[in-house]
């Protein structure tokens, strides 16, 4: 303990003692989320319309998922271990992982919309549409390849 700790202790006691312990909280977390192969009568995987294998009782991983499986009462209070040295490699891996899940997502037709939105409200992520100027008309990028160079040059003049 700091002396800190010892002469003014303040807000509430941590939940977890050591790294190791929620180390171990968030690894459970993790395999809690897997889910089962689902096998035919001869041991196959089964799958698919995409020729995907079938996983059943998978969940989706979260920051909140995470956080109130550890036994925090929110996200937030996840991200407030993460400013803790001690606790800053352990939540940080851990968010990256849920960060990773997210990313992989967007390649799924399912999952697509809900990983943009993860990704742009928990991770800093941001669809950017780039303007251009020339001359007194502004045209965005993707309107750009309805109009010729030329075309351009002369609606600026």
């Amino acid at each position: 303990m700091s002396y800190r700790e010892i002469t003014n202790p303040v807000g509430r006691p941590r939940i977890f003692k050591t790294v190791e312990a929620l180390q171990t909280k968030i690894d459970s977390y993790f395999k809690s989320c897997e889910g089962t192969l689902l096998l035919d009568k001869d041991n196959n995987p089964m799958l698919d319309k995409n020729s995907e294998p079938i996983i059943t009782g998978f969940i989706p991983l979260t920051i909140t998922g995470l956080a109130l499986y550890i036994g925090l009462a929110s996200r937030q209070a996840l991200l407030n271990y993460q400013y803790k040295d001690e606790y800053y490699d352990a939540i940080t891996r851990a968010k990256a992982k849920v960060e990773n899940f997210a990313e992989t997502s967007l390649y799924s037709k399912e999952r697509v919309q809900g990983a943009k939105f993860n990704l742009s409200n928990n991770f800093g992520w941001s669809e950017k549409n780039s303007i251009e100027t020339i001359g007194k008309v502004q045209a965005s990028v993707l309107d750009l390849s309805k109009f010729t160079v030329d075309q351009l040059k002369e609606m600026a003049k």
